[in-house]
């Protein structure tokens, strides 16, 4: 059998989803640099189970996702790690830009007058997409948006980084149990362009390495730790 092995481009404005297997990573490439990939994470078999962006980062200790960063439910299992990051900061607390957000900053450009040139918005892209899973508006959880940088001033307020992500930049995640993920490649609500932004982002999906005792994500932290073993006794007669 030959090795699991699939490689397409999400256009910038636009959304997909599918579910990845335990064993298998997603690598991410940001095409032209300056890209958004917003990413939602569903257990298949149990779509109550989501990704939980504040057990995330406090558990981790953290602000940003970056290399040896564990994405964790809401269950304390972990969804996916990340292996690989050229990039070093991704965001997790923004969310998504909404209809109004995109024809207040950028103008209106519907299917019917634009068609496949129309503009897009994160939360009705995860709404599109989950729809086909039975999720709803109620379903819809914090995401995580690739490839942006979004930090903080000494009087909190928070300033979107442009050059954060180079040309070819890309990121890999490993999954650690079978999950679903929606995603799209709608603009950051924070990113200041004069111009909708169109950044494509290319997605490769392959099998990992199994995951070993030494494992760099695995012993990043000692929460992440006891996620595996919360995975291993989830898995353990599945």
């Amino acid at each position: 059998m030959s090795e699991l092995s699939y490689q397409d481009t999400l256009p910038g404005g636009k959304h997909w989803s599918f579910t990845l297997r335990r064993g298998t990573q997603l690598r991410m490439t940001d095409v032209e640099g300056g890209a958004n990939m917003g990413m939602a994470f569903y257990n298949p078999g149990n779509l109550l189970e989501r990704y939980n962006a504040p057990d995330t980062l406090k558990c981790q200790h953290t602000f940003k996702l970056t290399r040896g960063n564990c994405l964790y439910s809401d269950m304390g299992r972990i969804f996916c790690s990340i292996t690989e990051d050229s990039v070093g900061w991704h965001d997790t607390v923004c969310g998504n830009t909404t209809k109004d957000m995109v024809a207040k900053r950028w103008g209106v450009k519907t299917y019917q007058a634009a068609r496949n040139e129309w503009f897009l918005n994160g939360h009705d892209s995860f709404l599109v997409e989950g729809g086909k899973y039975g999720l709803g508006r109620r379903d819809l959880v914090a995401n995580v948006n690739w490839f942006s940088k979004v930090a903080t001033t000494p009087d909190g307020t928070m300033v979107f980084d442009p050059t954060n992500s180079p040309a070819g930049s890309s990121v890999t995640l490993r999954f650690e149990m079978d999950t679903l993920v929606l995603l799209h490649t709608c603009p950051h609500p924070l990113n200041p362009s004069p111009d909708y932004p169109k950044k494509p982002v290319t997605y490769h999906i392959s099998q990992a390495a199994p995951v070993t005792e030494d494992d760099f994500c695995r012993n990043f932290r000692p929460e992440n730790r006891r996620g595996f073993e919360n995975n291993r006794l989830y898995t353990l007669f599945g």
